[in-house]
């Protein structure tokens, strides 16, 4: 399991923007669209993870290896559900990660397992994890950039400080979640440390559905990575959210997109894409400047 200060002993230092080879270069991804109406933490949890088994037996009969699946935003309890952020906190190593990783076991499939709210000495958190095949956490990240706006989720919760990337047998793989897509200096800190896959974990609302859409394009297509971006459907505490989640290449191609409701979103991605695509226009080695999250510094303006 990831350490309790939100990083992970998997997670590898940022090497640089080129990467290496993906062993595996067909990959099915499908973004699980969850509802979010309102319901119990059990309930919630086992529709989550019948969702995951679900899915990879459908890559299975797909002629397929069981792939990558996305969960949304804060599932387990409800993104607007802020009452309840409290009761349901735990720990890296509570229930919830342990009840994905042992799904993602069972099912030989790797799990981006949307995010909880995780409880640490330094306060409750809204963290993602990516679970692998072998049921271990190969990735942690706590969300960077806090909500505001008609949402106590600023209020309530103490920001991340870093973004996290790590090497996969398809490509290397970064995190973020929702409101963290307006923010590019994170995406671009990912390419950075060499990221080809980005995937994004909301409960972005429907009033603003086409910012989203929007968004995961530009961040695709300035970055020249895949975006796997899962979204959630229906409502949540009485807000409407958009779900839409998509698959975008690194040319900015939507391979696949869902509606309004609750449904899987899948398709097969190829993961040497980003780097033939950097290739073809590598204006990335272009960049006149860059920026640091890590450091806060900022060059001499003369």
């Amino acid at each position: 399991m990831g350490d309790r200060d939100g990083g992970t002993a998997m997670t590898e230092p940022f090497p640089g923007a080129t990467g290496t080879a993906p062993a595996a270069t067909a990959l099915p991804v499908t973004c699980a669209q969850l509802d979010g109406r309102d319901g119990t933490y059990d309930a919630r949890v086992a529709e989550a993870l019948a969702t995951i088994g679900q899915a990879a037996d459908a890559h299975r009969s797909g002629g397929r290896d069981a792939g990558l699946v996305v969960l949304p935003e804060l599932w387990p309890v409800g993104f607007f559900h802020f009452r309840d952020y409290e009761r349901s906190a735990e720990p890296l190593d509570g229930p919830v990660v342990s009840a994905v990783c042992a799904q993602a076991r069972q099912s030989n499939v790797w799990v981006l397992g949307g995010s909880f709210v995780e409880r640490s000495a330094a306060g409750l958190h809204n963290t993602t994890f990516l679970a692998s095949p072998e049921g271990e956490v190969a990735l942690t990240y706590r969300k960077i950039h806090l909500f505001g706006y008609q949402s106590a989720e600023a209020e309530l919760l103490v920001a991340g400080d870093r973004p996290a990337c790590v090497s996969t047998p398809f490509g290397r793989v970064g995190a973020m979640t929702c409101y963290d897509l307006r923010f590019p200096e994170l995406s671009r800190a990912m390419v950075d440390g060499g990221a080809e896959i980005i995937l994004v974990t909301s409960a972005w609302p429907a009033a603003r559905i086409e910012h989203w859409r929007v968004l995961l394009r530009a961040r695709a297509v300035e970055n020249q990575v895949w975006i796997v971006a899962a979204n959630t459907a229906g409502s949540d505490a009485g807000t409407v959210l958009g779900g839409h989640s998509a698959i975008v290449a690194p040319d900015g191609e939507v391979l696949a997109e869902g509606g309004g409701d609750a449904e899987h979103v899948s398709a097969v991605i190829d993961a040497t894409a980003a780097s033939a695509v950097r290739r073809d226009l590598p204006f990335l080695q272009d960049r006149r400047f860059r920026v640091h999250l890590s450091s806060g510094e900022s060059g001499d303006p003369r």
